[in-house]
């Protein structure tokens, strides 16, 4: 059986699918109840990573565990999932850690406590989602518009399916432990470009407006903690090479590129209807 923390979210509820498609037993673990019913035959249990002892249940009879960067103690976390006798675990964390490890200090802070568990273990670092322009939503539905500082810098931004197919490989299969993957999509492509590609998928132009930092950062205060809100635009606004690279991982685990924003925009464009 396999536990999926976070399993209403972009990536979770991927995941969940891919894996009962591979014929796997599946606990789905959430803050709150889905929304959207969850698969038949999916199991779930709620509870919030910041309460390790509440996750427990989820956990007895488990041979394997996706965790995301969540709560404030990964130890706490990891021993219910080492007393429980869960073998793997596969931590979603952020490319950030690698390439801005003062700025991402949380995330580290999991995947040291990760390889200190004694438990096989699998960090996934993943770019920035595509997802992410779910922020857009609102505005170009009511008014066709998308506003991001930095509108010329491109990120290879991954898509979430790609993220939870690796994710259900690297829960599966073995030969991954003690590995760290970097999955972004295939190609840099920058605001501009982004809310374009929405447009396409929708059928209309959308009007892409830059904002200034303090813009922006007033806009993420009501979502991010300070550090995180400075690190994301200092990514945003002066990537480093490695962060503007693509990364070959998704490609050389999934045996097929990358999905593109374009293609990402096009699958979910009834949100931005």
């Amino acid at each position: 059986m396999i536990v999926v923390t976070g399993a209403t979210g972009n990536v979770g509820r991927a995941l969940v699918r891919y894996l009962l498609a591979a014929g796997e037993q599946v606990t789905a673990v959430s803050r709150h109840a889905p929304k959207v019913a969850l698969p038949p035959g999916v199991r779930h249990h709620a509870a919030d990573l910041a309460d390790p002892s509440a996750v427990r249940p989820a956990l007895d009879g488990a041979d394997a565990l996706f965790l995301l960067v969540a709560g404030p103690d990964p130890d706490g976390l990891l021993k219910q999932a080492v007393d429980a006798g869960v073998r793997r675990v596969v931590l979603l964390s952020s490319q950030g850690v690698g390439t801005r490890p003062d700025a991402y200090g949380h995330p580290a802070a999991f995947e040291s406590a990760l390889a200190a568990s004694g438990l096989e273990w699998t960090v996934l670092r993943a770019g920035g989602l595509a997802s992410n322009a779910y922020a857009w939503a609102e505005p170009i539905r009511n008014h066709l518009v998308a506003a991001a500082p930095f509108g010329d810098v491109g990120l290879p931004f991954v898509d979430p399916d790609d993220v939870a197919a690796v994710a259900a490989v690297v829960l599966r299969e073995d030969g991954h432990r003690g590995a760290t993957y970097v999955l972004t999509g295939p190609a840099a492509v920058t605001p501009r470009e982004r809310a374009a590609a929405i447009g396409e998928a929708i059928g209309e132009t959308v009007d892409f407006r830059e904002q200034t930092p303090d813009e922006a950062r007033a806009q993420m205060a009501a979502v991010m903690p300070l550090p995180v809100i400075e690190g994301t635009l200092a990514i945003l606004g002066a990537p480093t090479p490695e962060e503007r690279r693509p990364s070959p991982d998704v490609e050389r685990l999934l045996g097929r590129p990358a999905g593109s924003f374009a293609a990402w925009a096009q699958r979910n464009a009834t949100a931005f209807r």
